[in-house]
């Protein structure tokens, strides 16, 4: 691929939902480098474990260094454990905040003068959960709810540099092997909608925030993180 190519950078995308966002971005002539806890082989993959800020900052560093720019970051990647208050360790709480909230804000923190220069997007996989709580959920959903909060904040303080920002919202994914429930949504449908809001919507609007959910949901009562699915 050319070096004068858009790059993308990409968080959690050796699997679901990720590697999709990874594949449609390349199918539309993006340079992907990705930062993952296990690595898949993919081409620009990167090992990165987000809870550590000092490899955050290294590799990103890296990645700005061999790809001379960035136009469009994902952040993807999320540890979810479902457990609840009672019952979950404050490891496993302090995880969660660490990789699907801090790490977002200091990768923001290692991309934005990239992001300045290209006036690029920065995209934040959010979820459902933000908004709709479920039993066993306090710290997935507690970090996706400040998800929104800190979008908007960089939005409002980077618009006028040139800098977008968007929150995507989305209900219940298929994201494991095998899950073809006709009450989530396919992966390869959330690539192609990252994809389309990074390579074909207008330059001239900004997507602060976009939710969407399942075309079909299945019979009540659900309770736990099923509840996302009647969204």
């Amino acid at each position: 691929m050319s070096s004068d190519a858009p790059v993308a950078l990409i968080t959690g995308s050796n699997r679901g939902s990720g590697r999709a966002i990874a594949e449609q971005l390349e199918a539309r002539g993006y340079r992907v480098f990705s930062l993952n806890r296990t690595v898949s082989g993919q081409p620009g993959e990167r090992q990165c474990d987000l809870a550590d800020p000092a490899a955050l900052a290294s590799v990103t560093a890296g990645v700005l260094a061999e790809a001379g720019r960035v136009d469009v970051v994902v952040a993807n990647a999320v540890d979810r454990v479902l457990d609840p208050i009672e019952k979950m360790s404050e490891e496993d709480w302090d995880r969660q905040l660490e990789i699907n909230l801090s790490s977002v804000f200091r990768l923001v923190k290692h991309v934005l003068p990239a992001l300045r220069r290209s006036r690029g997007l920065f995209v934040v996989m959010g979820s459902h959960a933000g908004s709709h709580y479920f039993e066993g959920g306090a710290a997935y959903s507690a970090t996706k709810a400040a998800l929104k909060a800190l979008v908007e904040t960089l939005l409002l303080e980077e618009r006028n540099n040139g800098v977008r920002a968007c929150l995507l919202s989305p209900g219940a994914i298929s994201n494991l092997d095998g899950d073809d429930a006709p009450t989530k949504v396919s992966v390869e449908s959330v690539g192609r909608c990252v994809a389309s809001i990074v390579a074909d919507w207008p330059t001239d609007l900004v997507v602060g925030e976009l939710e969407f959910r399942p075309a079909v949901v299945p019979p009540p009562p659900v309770t736990g993180i099923d509840r996302l699915l009647h969204v």
